[in-house]
């Protein structure tokens, strides 16, 4: 089972207003799970959530450029992925 956690809660702890997770959530930036009408946050999201805090509240960015930012840095995270894929294939025939 996945851990959540009461969106209200985080908010308060993060001195963030409810109606800012629920906007991230129209956006399609995070997921929010509803259980018995109590928005919850997976465990899982809670480092990517408060990335988007930092550069929508510290950096002013809107929404639209952490949507554009997010997507990038996902990018680079794959290429790297790719990158280790690809060199260890290549010490594999390195190594006949």
């Amino acid at each position: 089972m996945k851990k959540l956690i009461p969106a209200d809660e985080f908010c308060a702890s993060h001195n963030v207003e409810i109606s800012f997770i629920g906007l991230l959530q129209e956006t399609g930036l995070i997921e929010i799970t509803t259980i018995q009408e109590t928005g919850y946050i997976h465990v899982s999201q809670l480092e990517q959530i408060e990335k988007i805090i930092r550069l929508y509240y510290e950096l002013d960015i809107n929404l639209e450029g952490i949507d554009t930012i997010t997507h990038l840095l996902q990018r680079i995270v794959d290429m790297q992925d790719e990158i280790t894929t690809l060199k260890n294939r290549l010490r594999l025939y390195e190594n006949l």
